[in-house]
């Protein structure tokens, strides 16, 4: 009985020590290809007659 109480345990960690197989380093994913940032649009300048005038009645 005691035999087979510890087989169970001794089994879990033979699972756990062997994991999934992969040996070596860490395989990452190649980096993804960045994309070229596109020019911000030019600032239109503001002219006098688009803004609001304050304090005239």
């Amino acid at each position: 009985m005691r035999r087979s109480l510890l087989l169970l345990p001794l089994s879990l960690v033979v699972a756990v020590l062997a994991g999934c197989g992969n040996k070596g380093p860490l395989v990452l994913p190649p980096p993804r290809p960045v994309p070229a940032a596109s020019a911000p649009a030019p600032a239109v300048p503001a002219t006098a007659s688009s803004s609001t005038t304050t304090g005239q009645p």
